[in-house]
């Protein structure tokens, strides 16, 4: 099975013991190993600062465009579980079909929320960072500096 370089599928831990199917390319941050990937929408300025953040702290990240390149239904679900946080808790009302849809209806399953998520991406809260430190939505933006290393 071909496997697209901008999307690599792996097992690889999170620093809470729990794996990711989604797994960036190790990098070196502040010479240990480490890896540091952001769900980005480049039309969002809190995503385009947050991006610009993790930059500022030296590292390069693996950038997931998510609209271009969506998530799989279980990186969703390893995002959620890496966050403590529930299927819903991943979704963005704002500027997206949530109220069409009527996602806010509790009837929605957790599968059925995914299915909604991969036919239409930008319900995807944004932007988020998943590093060894930790997996979180950053918004606002000053969220990301409780997953990165300090300067």
């Amino acid at each position: 099975m071909h496997q697209d370089a901008a999307k690599p599928e792996s097992g690889r831990d999170t620093d809470d013991g729990l794996s990711l199917p989604y797994a960036p390319t190790p990098q070196r941050e502040n010479g240990e190993m480490s890896t540091t990937t952001i769900f980005h929408n480049p039309n969002c300025g809190t995503s385009r600062n947050v991006l610009a953040m993790i930059r500022e702290h030296g590292i390069e990240p693996e950038v997931v465009q998510y609209l271009k390149t969506p998530p799989t239904r279980e990186t969703l679900q390893g995002l959620a579980t890496a966050m403590g946080t529930t299927v819903r808790g991943l979704l963005r009302q704002k500027g997206t079909p949530y109220d069409e849809l009527g996602l806010d209806d509790p009837k929605w399953t957790d599968a059925q929320l995914l299915d909604f998520m991969q036919e239409h991406p930008i319900l995807l809260q944004r932007p988020i960072v998943v590093t060894s430190m930790g997996t979180r939505i950053c918004r606002p933006k000053e969220v990301v500096n409780e997953i990165l290393p300090p300067l």
